[in-house]
Parts: structure tokens; C-alpha cells; sequence
């Protein structure tokens, strides 16, 4: 497995995705199964397309920045900020399973809404 080949298709499957071109991102990165844990995405390419399709037509103007990548064995962990509209941010934790030919097979995530107020002066990202 390369590590860091993984960790860069991990991040460019995600900004594909998030920015508007799911088809592509499953084409170049997803193997020939897809494993999602997120309740609110079904199983399967198709679905992941779906998903990511409708946030695009429902929230076209989004960013998103990767704070940092580590992978191990055949995990890649991935740390994002999101910035959505209305000021809306998000800091997210995405994992996602490759397959010995590099393909992202598997996929759990956790996602926060970053507080307008915190106790400390500390990010959360």
C-alpha cells in the first residue's frame, strides 16, 4: 500500500465530490464496492453520486479546506473546515478503507457545526 499516494486520492476524491463532480470522484477513486457508514447516504457509487449531486443543486457556493491527512495500514483520516453558506461551518472527520489496489472501498465520517461561542480560544480544527 502507498500511504501517501492513498492519502492524496482520499483528498482529491473528497474535494471532487464536495465541489461538484461525484461522477468523476467515483470513477478515478471508488473500487467496486463502496461501504457507507454516514446514515444518511445508502450504500453503493450510485448513492454517494446522488448525495453529493443534491448538495451541490441545494448548496452550490461551499468550501472546504483539509486541514490534515494520516494514514495507516489501510485507512486514510481525513480533517477537514467547512464553510457552507449563511457563515455555516462544519469541522469534519472522514476515514475511508482502500483496497489493495488503491481504490476507496469503505467510508464513516463525523460531522460538528462549529459553535458561534467556545469556552477556549482554541480551533476545532
Amino acid at each position: 500500500m502507498d500511504l501517501s499516494q492513498n492519502k492524496q486520492n482520499a483528498i482529491a476524491f473528497c474535494k471532487m465530490a464536495y465541489e461538484g463532480d461525484p461522477i468523476q470522484a467515483v470513477k478515478l477513486y471508488v473500487g467496486n464496492e463502496y461501504i457507507q457508514h454516514n446514515p444518511m447516504v445508502a450504500n453503493g457509487p450510485q448513492a454517494f453520486i446522488d448525495y453529493f449531486e443534491r448538495m451541490q443543486k441545494e448548496y452550490p457556493v461551499k468550501t472546504i479546506t483539509f486541514v490534515r491527512a494520516v494514514a495507516e495500514d489501510d485507512l486514510v483520516a481525513l480533517h477537514t473546515h467547512q464553510l457552507w453558506p449563511d457563515n455555516d461551518e462544519y469541522v469534519t472527520m472522514d476515514f475511508f478503507r482502500f483496497s489493495d489496489d488503491g481504490k476507496i472501498v469503505e467510508h464513516w465520517d463525523s460531522i460538528q457545526q462549529i459553535p458561534k461561542t467556545a469556552l477556549n480560544t482554541n480551533t476545532m480544527y
